[in-house]
């Protein structure tokens, strides 16, 4: 209940608050703050949304303090916001980012990749996958 409660929370949050206010009517009280606007992701390549039938998946991941997410891949071009905490993430390329509390990202798609906690507390991301059905998300690498 109280996962459901947050991710709820967190979509409303970057729907009304993170989003352009281009269709809101203007009214008291109500305010819009670009967070993010791109078409492309942090390494630099262009966007490209899968074909068939559109799904898009919410979650709200959670990585201690030291732990690492492990490497991995999206095949699915996918966005994140940090809620709380610092997360270094690092492409096999070694390139790295360093994401802190409402840091919005545009993930890389189809490039190897890990993400460690290097603060003292807890990561909280909301990640949104722009998938379609029946699409592997996330896979698990095994790098050398």
């Amino acid at each position: 209940m109280r996962l459901t409660f947050k991710v709820t929370f967190m979509l409303t949050v970057l729907l009304t608050v993170w989003s352009p206010a281009y269709c809101l009517d203007p009214a008291p009280g109500v305010r819009s703050t670009l967070g993010l606007r791109t078409d492309s992701s942090w390494d630099g390549k262009q966007i490209e949304y899968p074909k068939g039938q559109a799904e898009v998946t919410g979650m709200l991941i959670e990585v201690d303090p030291g732990q690492e997410t492990g490497w991995h891949r999206h095949s699915v071009p996918s966005f994140a916001m940090v809620i709380e905490g610092e997360l270094e993430v690092t492409l096999q390329d070694g390139r790295k980012k360093l994401l802190k509390a409402g840091d919005l990202l545009a993930e890389v798609v189809d490039v190897a990749h890990t993400g460690k906690n290097v603060g003292s507390g807890v990561v909280k991301l909301v990640v949104f996958y722009a998938g379609a059905k029946g699409m592997t998300l996330t896979e698990k690498l095994e790098m050398k």
